[in-house]
């Protein structure tokens, strides 16, 4: 019954992400929305998150947060970043501190750790590339214990959302968890060569989301890297399995590369986020 079900209110949830989250967990959660624009079949507060007194009503009689709304128009634009990625996520969490909401998942992005791709010799940026006959494996891989190295804007702003849930969960006991998003798709493929390394399919989104969601309280704050079993990848995502119990089943290596070599891209630094 509806009434069992923990109440998880959804910012961005108008959103591919979100979508997703409804359509396959609307089972086991009961979703709300939190957006610019409504969800149809769950309950909508349309509002931005960069104004705290029209948001904070959403928040009453929730039992979680999945924070998905940041800018992300032009991840190069610094003010868009600020004033939604940035003061938005504060407003969230200030706002689910003030209703007494035990726990809120973070949607990160892979962007906090993609500027590794850019110094010389790098074996990322030749992956990326898809130069995978230059690079020397095993290559080391990188995890949540690293520096955080952003490619954009957007990525700095994210990195702000996880030190803003380590603040809250530090002096208020919050429990939040962040994911750091592979490249989700809207046609479930990589579009990019440069997506082969840290493509996620939809389901292995989902489960990571399920799996926050339903970790234990106890668990008061953690980073987790979402990305498929690529064979290409460099961000160890067995963190996620030890702690939470996730099981990425889907993989790039099922797509063909050498079918994008000639798709056109954005050449680094100003890649398409992941």
């Amino acid at each position: 019954m509806s009434d069992t079900k923990q109440k998880v209110l959804i910012t961005g949830g108008s959103g591919l992400i979100g979508g997703l989250a409804i359509k396959h967990l609307g089972d086991k959660y009961e979703f709300s929305n939190l957006s610019r624009r409504p969800v149809d079949g769950i309950p909508s507060t349309q509002a931005s998150i960069t104004d705290y007194d029209a948001i904070r009503p959403a928040f009453d009689g929730v039992d979680m947060v999945l924070h998905l709304a940041a800018y992300v128009d032009d991840i190069q634009d610094w003010e868009g970043t600020m004033s939604i990625t940035v003061g938005g996520t504060l407003n969230v969490f200030r706002a689910a501190q003030d209703a007494g909401i035990r726990r809120v998942v973070n949607m990160s992005t892979g962007s906090t750790m993609c500027g590794w791709e850019w110094y010389e010799g790098s074996p990322y940026g030749k992956l990326a590339d898809g130069r995978y006959d230059e690079v020397e494996r095993p290559w080391p891989m990188l995890d949540y214990t690293d520096a955080p190295r952003p490619d954009s804007p957007y990525g700095v702003g994210k990195i702000f959302t996880e030190a803003c849930g380590r603040w809250f969960s530090d002096k208020y006991g919050m429990s939040v968890l962040n994911i750091r998003l592979g490249a989700v798709l809207d046609t479930n493929a990589p579009k990019l060569l440069r997506h082969f390394p840290g493509w996620l399919d939809q389901r292995d989104a989902v489960q990571m989301i399920d799996k926050c969601l339903s970790a234990p309280m106890s668990l008061k704050f953690d980073i987790f890297d979402a990305i498929s079993d690529n064979s290409t990848r460099w961000r160890d995502t067995s963190h996620a399995t030890e702690v939470i119990g996730w099981h990425p089943t889907g993989s790039s290596d099922r797509f063909n590369p050498d079918d994008y070599r000639d798709a056109p891209g954005p050449p680094l630094p100003a890649q398409q986020r992941d």
